[in-house]
């Protein structure tokens, strides 16, 4: 079984960026541009994948794991955007309409449940595609698990193995949490060694095998104007592996599905007046129903 596990805020940004221009409102003035762009997003995904099952996580409060070894984890980040916040219930009462599972637990990053999650289907045998941009899902890639990142200016869909990892990263699925620890995560405020980029780093990673190679070789590295750096921030790099590598021990409730409603759906996307994209549900609605009787006959 084909199953796609979505990292749910990683994709209402991206729809709510990527329709904002538009300023679609209900008629009473409520945001409606994220709305649009997160349903026609799924059905991109779904018709290109085509899976058998789509699962969406959202976080619901703080990581208490990475909270209490960084407490300034992810405290730089901007606030949501206003609108955006306010459609997040609405994205998940959509999602729910859809008959897609949602999963959420208080003090668990999603990023660990999706990799749980991951971890546990491809043990079954089934294959798995991670929908985010975020590129610490790299380390979860090889065998069975894939991940799908969305589009950017320059590309279109791209479905990443662990070969797609290494062409991206310079590294294998694997040393993605050692690269991540050496050279920081901004957008999670978990700063690496001042200085070490990407090139470096993979440099390192690729002459002495790992991070703990590369903290015990630190008077052997080049440059050499990082060898003290490295001695005296080894400790603080090493507590950043613990912050970027997943937990995946955590257990989902995946097989709970809600039922597809198509009446409820067309229900909802009418009384939220999305008419352009209530217009495309009927006709993919109408396009399934013709199928699926042709596939009787």
């Amino acid at each position: 079984m084909r199953w796609l596990l979505i990292d749910g805020f990683n994709l209402a940004f991206r729809s709510h960026f990527g329709m904002e221009r538009l300023g679609l409102k209900r008629a009473d003035g409520f945001p409606t541009g994220a709305l649009h762009g997160w349903i026609r997003m799924l059905w991109s995904i779904e018709d290109s994948e085509k899976p058998q099952r789509m699962v969406v996580f959202f976080d619901l409060g703080g990581s208490d794991r990475h909270l209490a070894a960084h407490p300034e984890y992810k405290a730089q980040r901007a606030d949501t955007p206003e609108d955006l916040e306010k459609q997040i219930p609405e994205i998940k009462k959509l999602t729910q309409n859809m008959g897609l599972t949602i999963i959420e637990q208080r003090g668990v990053e999603a990023d660990d449940l999706i990799a749980s999650a991951a971890q546990r289907l491809s043990r079954e045998g089934h294959e798995v595609i991670i929908v985010s941009a975020d590129k610490d899902f790299g380390q979860c890639v090889g065998g069975k698990v894939f991940q799908l990142t969305p589009p950017t200016p320059a590309s279109d869909w791209r479905r990443l193995d662990a070969a797609g990892v290494f062409e991206k990263f310079g590294i294998h699925p694997e040393r993605i949490p050692d690269y991540l620890a050496l050279v920081g995560d901004s957008v999670d405020n978990i700063p690496g060694l001042k200085g070490v980029g990407p090139k470096t780093a993979v440099k390192w990673l690729t002459e002495f095998a790992d991070l703990e190679g590369v903290l015990s070789a630190a008077d052997k590295l080049e440059p050499a104007r990082f060898r003290e750096q490295v001695v005296s921030e080894a400790a603080r790099i090493r507590a950043n592996l613990s912050l970027v590598r997943f937990k995946t021990d955590f257990t989902c409730e995946l097989d709970a599905t809600p039922p597809r409603d198509a009446a409820a759906l067309e229900a909802y996307l009418a009384g939220m007046d999305m008419q352009g994209t209530l217009k495309k549900f009927k006709q993919r609605e109408a396009e399934r129903i013709a199928k699926s009787q042709g596939e009787l006959f």
